[in-house]
Order: structure tokens, then sequence, then C-alpha cells
């Protein structure tokens, strides 16, 4: 039985909401990064604990990796998975088709 669109579009979101919040968890595990993070992204330590199940916060984490590319490399590392596929989960959490 084939699975319906619907069916695999929430699927990949899922699976890039579990992919952020992996990477959510890699860039708080270092003080500097995580502070770099706030300082980057506007984001504060309050929005991080209210808005893990949040798509948006979860994507401007992802755009934080990918903006600087030492991280988005260290980062997709330590997770076992090709950096692309955080850009992906990204764009996936943005809205935008990966």
């Amino acid at each position: 039985m084939q699975r319906s669109s619907s069916n695999h579009d929430a699927d990949a979101i899922a699976s890039a909401e579990i992919l952020a919040l992996r990477a959510l968890a890699w860039t708080l595990a270092a003080p500097d990064r995580a502070q770099r993070l706030l300082d980057v992204t506007g984001l504060t330590p309050n929005d991080l604990k209210t808005g893990a199940d949040n798509r948006q916060t979860l994507a401007a984490l992802l755009g934080f990796l990918d903006g600087y590319e030492p991280d988005l490399i260290a980062c997709a590392a330590d997770l076992d998975v090709r950096p692309e596929a955080l850009v992906a989960a990204r764009r996936r959490l943005d809205g935008e088709r990966a």
C-alpha cells in the first residue's frame, strides 16, 4: 500500500524535528557555542526551553549551524549524518521542499 503524500510529509517533518533536537543538544553541550547561538539568533534560554517543540525555533538553530560551516560539519560528524541532512532539515522546518 502506498503512503499518502501528507503522511510522507508528516514523517519528513518529524524526522527533521528529531534531527534538530539532536543538533540542539550538540550545540548546547559547549558553553561558548551555546552563547554564540543565543547571540546570533536572538533566542533566549527561555525561548529554547519553551520552544524546543516549535518548528521555527528548531529551524533557527539549524540555520545557525548552516551559517557557520565548521560547526555544521562538526555537528554532522558527531550525529553521524551528512551536513546536507542538517540543511535539508532546516529547509523542511522552514516549509521549503528539502
